[in-house]
């Protein structure tokens, strides 16, 4: 479980909790949050902790020994990558937040691991070379983001290949709107980080919560959306859809649109991923169209929110292009929440980064990590100059 003390961690581990004869953890892995991981150890006795640093490992490795728990604790990326490709562990859920989550899910497509990928920017930076290795060393990889569980249950088991191989002309990504739905771009000028994280149907961690609020995070989905199903960024349509009870879309070429509903609960797509072919119970409460009475639809405002437009083109500039609009906007996302940058300020740095920034081949680990850390350094100087 990488990434066990997020929501996506949490609700993983709600899941597994419930089927103890199917499921046990050999691996939990936390940023810093080292009192949450305690706790984590002391329900669910894995055999391997994690920790960033080695001062919050070692002070994690004490309170376990004063339990008596014997759980082997383990520091930095190296434990990632070694916990993310142990043979103990048949199936990697990975939810670490951001570019840091790269390495450890490359080493679970290379170990052959049945990959939940709750970690969209893993394949944002990484998307052919990541796709590759999947067919490569044969993983089985199974979205987990809302959206993209969706359209991979209402998509042909076998879908590689271009859509229009299999009578599919369209994917309708669905969206809430975030906090600021039908606000104006003068209006966003004064959002406060609070606000921003005050997700309207959504309980999830502040960076990706500030995404969803910009948009951004429909934009990454949209990239995320084209290297799972092979589809080009004209075949993906960004729907605005308020009441996140229809999760996603796949139009198809006799008129048919075949959708995923249910509950906004992120059990539902985690169940489906673990038990993949079979169903399994998740906790979450039965869908009542009677008190959901109607489902309404609109198109996203690109001009108050631009960073969905960034990352359509993005996607479309190809090879290092999507790694450095994620870069420049996880390093925009936490100056906003610092107090160093507005609201409107994060879709301006990423422009300033992605224009700054030459579009270089990615195919190859070292090209888009430097990618990475050369675009996050242009942004921080752009923020030095504001």
């Amino acid at each position: 479980m990488l990434g066990a003390t997020g929501s996506i961690g949490t609700s993983t581990l709600d899941v597994i909790a419930r089927h103890p004869e199917r499921y046990r953890v050999h691996a939990l892995t936390a940023h810093r949050s080292r009192e949450p991981l305690l706790a984590l150890c002391h329900r669910h006795r894995p055999a391997v902790a994690v920790l960033e640093r080695e001062a919050d490992a070692a002070w994690l490795r004490e309170r376990l020994g004063e339990a008596d728990l014997p759980i082997e604790v383990r520091s930095g990326p190296e434990a990632l990558v070694a916990v993310a490709e142990a043979a103990e562990a048949e199936v990697v859920m990975s939810a670490i937040v951001g570019a840091a989550g790269l390495l450890p899910t490359l080493a679970a497509v290379r170990a052959g691991k049945r990959v939940l990928l709750a970690n969209k920017e893993a394949l944002v930076m990484s998307g052919a070379l990541f796709m590759e290795a999947v067919s490569r060393h044969g993983a089985t990889l199974l979205p987990i983001d809302s959206e993209h569980n969706a359209i991979y249950q209402c998509l042909p088991v076998e879908h590689r290949g271009g859509l229009a191989r299999h009578g599919v002309t369209q994917l309708l990504l669905t969206a809430s709107g975030g906090p600021f739905r039908g606000w104006s771009a003068e209006a966003l000028a004064g959002v406060t980080p609070s606000q921003a994280c005050a997700h309207p149907n959504w309980s999830m961690g502040q960076k990706i919560s500030v995404d969803s609020a910009t948009l951004m995070n429909k934009g990454l989905e949209l990239i995320e959306a084209c290297w799972l199903f092979d589809a080009r960024p004209d075949q993906v349509e960004v729907v605005v859809h308020p009441q996140s009870v229809i999760h996603s879309m796949a139009a198809y070429s006799d008129g048919s649109v075949i959708a995923q509903l249910g509950n906004p609960d992120m059990r539902t797509p985690i169940a489906y991923g673990l038990a993949w072919p079979e169903r399994i119970e998740a906790g979450v409460q039965a869908l009542d169209l009677f008190q959901v009475a109607r489902l309404d639809f609109e198109p996203p405002d690109e001009v108050a929110f631009p960073c969905l437009g960034l990352a359509r083109e993005a996607m479309a500039a190809g090879g290092t292009a999507p790694a450095v609009l994620n870069a420049a906007n996880e390093v925009a996302v936490a100056a906003f929440l610092a107090g160093r940058l507005p609201f409107t300020g994060i879709a301006e740095l990423v422009a300033r980064v992605r224009d700054a920034e030459p579009v270089a081949p990615a195919d190859e680990l070292e090209a888009i990590l430097e990618a990475d850390a050369r675009a996050r350094r242009t942004a921080e100087a752009c923020l030095v100059r504001r």
